[in-house]
């Protein structure tokens, strides 16, 4: 799989380039799956928002599904145990690119491994994952307990694709809990090697290989 981790989704001219470079072919081109599990575990999310990244309705922002894709269909995490792997694996195999929204990481997780999407992904060799926010931090191996929302007190261990862990939204505007400072303190009680990432800022992980492809603001930590 390849993976293109994201803190405010494909916001700039660099990351759709490095979208289209690991699609191997033209956006338009390309079918897509939309994953919106992650927002009904966040208490900040709610069926408005869901309905709005579904529907391509921020005001002013260009979401996942409106970057003028072949195809789009959702792709509810939380409904695949109901329906059974017959119908729901094809469609996931035939996709080009699964755009998995934010929200709440650790929910996020425990519902790719309900549904068997965490046991299908070693498999999707050319399939893309798109992640915003909490769609890129599952992938990691922890969140630190800053991130968890979902059963406050639990685990901040996620799927582990990947061998490094994620801040996203480093200093967006009117977060306290989002600044550099804060990053900093995060990263030095989470195991590992980690990043910071802005809004402009995306990681490329492909055959192991990191790039961080950024027009914004990012840090390192290791």
């Amino acid at each position: 799989m390849k993976l293109l981790l994201t803190s405010g989704g494909v916001t700039n001219d660099s990351i759709r380039s490095a979208l289209v470079e690991l699609l191997g072919k033209p956006i338009e081109d390309s079918d897509a799956l939309l994953v919106p599990t992650a927002q009904w575990g966040q208490p900040m999310c709610s069926p408005e928002s869901v309905w709005r990244s579904v529907a391509g309705r921020w005001d002013g922002e260009v979401g996942l599904v409106d970057l003028g894709w072949k195809s789009v269909g959702v792709l509810e995490l939380t409904a695949l145990p109901t329906i059974g792997a017959d119908r729901w694996v094809p469609w996931v195999r035939e996709a080009d690119v699964l755009l998995v929204d934010g929200g709440e990481a650790v929910y996020l997780a425990h519902w790719m491994r309900e549904s068997g999407l965490a046991d299908l992904l070693p498999s999707l060799d050319d399939t893309v994952w798109v992640g915003v926010s909490a769609g890129s931090m599952v992938m990691t191996p922890r969140v630190g307990p800053e991130f968890v929302d979902w059963r406050p007190g639990g685990t901040d261990e996620t799927i582990g694709v990947v061998d490094f862990s994620i801040f996203p939204h480093l200093d967006y505007p009117g977060w306290s809990s989002n600044t550099t400072e804060s990053a900093r303190r995060w990263a030095a009680n989470i195991p590992g090697r980690a990043y910071a990432i802005d809004d402009q800022t995306a990681i490329s992980v492909v055959d192991g290989v990191v790039e961080v492809i950024s027009e914004g603001n990012w840090e390192y930590f290791d």
